[in-house]
């Protein structure tokens, strides 16, 4: 007697086909499972034996061996269980065949029967939809599952409404794709006092999608202007909230029912792992670069951070994707995210203020400062110092703009870059290709002369070059000029000043 029921194992978000193969025989009476599992899938049969005994079904009294194909894959993950379980049921002839073609299985059971929910059931089912099949998940992933699009869906409860449904004694009822009513209230700009300059780059940043680093001493305000960020940026399109919550549907950290529709924004701390910020562990899981995927990284304290850390930053910053090797695994995970950065100008933090540094300044800023590489530096399309602010100023605050405001303006500024033809897949500036920057820029005369002298003085590199043209140009789209002129060059490189010595 024999059974296959098919499933999915993951390679980054994309999905790979597994044969589930239930084979029973004469023997003395035993499980094997077999194909490169994991402890998880091992630790699986225990589950499943519990699970058929609450709902009255007891193991054959014969040689069970249920093979994971293809057998040179490893396999991981709790999502197996429901598959395996349901090829011994097939295989024992307590459901039919048949009814268990043209799906596949995923999803995670308890002793009692119950299915539990399992991640990746948004990938799984826009891969089961590709090959024009349907899906069996646990019911708590059914409303993720809908978004594949109109596949069949069987989201059951537990064990025994997915074998009535399948034996067509009930019916069980269809998933819907509903939107989250998840909603996220940001930090309003208007809670700002002063910081009129970093207020007008960090408008620059949303509206073009630039990386900033921000450097300042403690207290001026450097974590809020971050926070800030993500209330200036439109919400996520349909296609990267698909692509988004894929990616926090692999990781497991997707807490919501529906789509992401709003950009993450991911703060690790300085002392996390290379692992967990690029993506990596024993199971290749996403790193906080991909959890960021479509929103913000914020890395604070940024000389802080570890050197190997940075460095295994730079190449995901400048690809938009993270690829973890090992030696018997492989994924690539999206990882397009804007980068934003703050620091202290020293280790006390009071370089510029005499009367609070320390004995050693200027020179622990010099040591201090290093710690941040130049090719790590270069990755960063806007640096501007963020002052204290004055004690006047916090006690008189002035009305300043409000973060619905600004958004208008960031809004018409991405507008006026997906009309052009160059733009109209992706209007982001921090995203134009560098052979189309010159017929996207258009420089004026006066500009091509200050851009030229400018990278002489500043020595500016092929990468710092384009990176001002892109910031120059998403200056001219706020103000709503077609022509990138020398006032807009002049103010983009003002916020590329030299590295502070």
């Amino acid at each position: 007697m024999q059974a296959n029921i098919r499933t999915m194992a993951f390679n980054g978000i994309d999905t790979i086909d597994i044969d589930v193969q239930v084979h029973l025989s004469n023997g003395l009476p035993g499980m094997a499972i077999v194909g490169l599992a994991d402890k998880a899938v091992a630790e699986s049969k225990e589950r499943v034996r519990a699970a058929l005994s609450s709902i009255g079904l007891s193991m054959p009294p014969k040689r069970v061996a249920i093979n994971l194909a293809p057998a040179d894959l490893s396999k991981e993950g709790s999502h197996y269980d429901l598959p395996i379980a349901l090829g011994l049921m097939v295989a024992m002839g307590v459901v039919p065949q048949d009814s268990c073609d043209g799906f596949c299985v995923m999803g995670e059971l308890s002793l009692d029967g119950t299915i539990t929910h399992v991640t990746g059931v948004l990938p799984a089912a826009i891969g089961a939809s590709e090959q024009g099949y349907g899906l069996i998940c646990p019911q708590s992933c059914g409303n993720e599952a809908a978004f594949a699009g109109e596949i069949p869906i069987i989201a059951a409860p537990s064990l025994t409404a997915l074998v009535a449904h399948l034996r067509g004694d009930q019916v069980l009822s269809l998933p819907e794709a509903r939107l989250s009513q998840n909603t996220i209230t940001h930090p309003d700009m208007a809670d700002l006092a002063g910081q009129m300059v970093a207020r007008r780059v960090l408008e620059i940043t949303a509206a073009g999608g630039h990386n900033m680093l921000m450097i300042g001493p403690p207290g001026a305000g450097k974590s809020m202007l971050a926070a800030r960020l993500p209330g200036l940026l439109p919400g996520l399109t349909a296609r990267e909230a698909l692509e988004v919550t894929m990616i926090h549907s692999v990781a497991g950290t997707l807490n919501q029912d529906g789509l992401m529709w709003q950009r993450p924004f991911r703060d690790p701390h300085h002392s996390a792992s290379v692992a967990a910020l690029v993506g990596g562990g024993m199971k290749a899981r996403p790193g906080e670069v991909s959890l960021a995927h479509g929103g913000i990284l914020f890395l604070d304290e940024l000389a802080e951070w570890q050197r190997p850390h940075l460095d295994a930053l730079r190449q995901t910053v400048e690809s938009g994707k993270a690829v973890v090797s090992r030696a018997n695994h492989h994924a690539t995970y999206p990882a397009h995210f804007q980068l934003i950065a703050a620091m202290n100008p020293c280790r006390c933090g009071y370089l510029s203020d005499a009367a609070r540094a320390c004995s050693r300044a200027p020179l622990c800023s010099q040591q201090y400062l290093s710690k941040i590489s130049g090719p790590m530096l270069d990755r960063f399309d806007v640096m501007i110092e963020v002052p204290e602010v004055p004690l006047h100023v916090l006690t008189n605050p002035e009305r300043n703009e409000s973060s619905a405001e600004v958004l208008a303006r960031v809004m018409s500024a991405r507008e006026i870059a997906g009309r052009r033809p160059q733009q109209k897949d992706t209007p982001i500036n921090a995203q134009i290709a560098p052979d189309q920057i010159d017929d996207v820029v258009q420089l004026d005369d006066r500009g091509k002369k200050l851009v030229t002298a400018a990278a002489e003085k500043q020595a500016l590199s092929a990468r710092g070059y384009h990176r001002v043209l892109r910031v120059a140009r998403t200056i001219a789209d706020l103000a709503g000029d077609e022509v990138t002129r020398h006032d807009h060059l002049a103010e983009a490189l003002q916020y590329r000043r030299a590295w502070p010595q």
